[in-house]
């Protein structure tokens, strides 16, 4: 019965967040112009693919275009707290933003990496799957995908990306440097090793 109230729960936090967005048309996005920012304001630290090497800058390649341009929006907003990208996002339109997730979205993930915690794979993938029933964590799947390719615009894309990154996103909801409805609540429900066999096991996701 908890792991049902878990997920009632998340639904209604995720309703409620939902509604409170205004609906739009999404624009047309210009590929080419996603291009030429992409290869240039945003490849230092994401490569001009999309393709981090970096594992302390997130893989783009990808990843929903919607979701990017929303968190673009939210950097630029201050929203979302983060020096260097909000000096990146300060610059660019609402269009650009649009174009530059489209043309992220347009590009293949190089799927680079691999998980190597093989000891924790069964405690991450019961994670991913079911959640953990004693704790009221519900199943990341839930909302990221079997595999990890997320829900498009609400949920990011996690599948292949750099484990330390998400260990990182997990422990600042954990702490409350960084804040989301849902996954505060989840992260502060995760003990520390569960954290780090599931960044684990997302990087080897495809």
């Amino acid at each position: 019965m908890r792991v049902f109230t878990g997920f009632a729960l998340m639904a209604l936090v995720y309703a409620s967040a939902l509604a409170a967005e205004p609906e739009s048309a999404a624009p047309k996005a210009d590929l080419e112009r996603g291009k030429q920012i992409g290869t240039s304001v945003c490849a230092a630290c994401h490569g001009a693919d999309g393709n981090s090497t970096v594992p302390s800058n997130p893989i783009l390649a990808g990843q929903n275009g919607a979701y990017i341009a929303a968190q673009l929006k939210a950097f630029k907003s201050g929203a979302r707290q983060n020096p260097i990208m909000q000096g990146m996002a300060a610059g660019l339109s609402d269009e650009d933003m649009v174009n530059v997730g489209a043309y992220f979205q347009s590009q293949k993930p190089a799927n680079a990496n691999k998980a190597t915690d093989k000891a924790g794979v069964a405690r991450a993938q019961k994670i991913w799957r079911a959640g953990i029933k004693a704790a009221g964590v519900p199943a990341c799947a839930g909302c990221h995908g079997a595999a990890g390719h997320g829900i498009p615009a609400q949920y990011p894309r996690l599948a292949g990306q750099h484990a330390d990154l998400t260990l990182g996103w997990l422990k600042a909801y954990a702490n409350g440097t960084r804040s989301h409805p849902a996954m505060t609540m989840v992260a502060q429900r995760l003990s520390e090793p569960d954290m780090k066999v599931l960044s684990d096991f997302i990087s080897g996701l495809r």
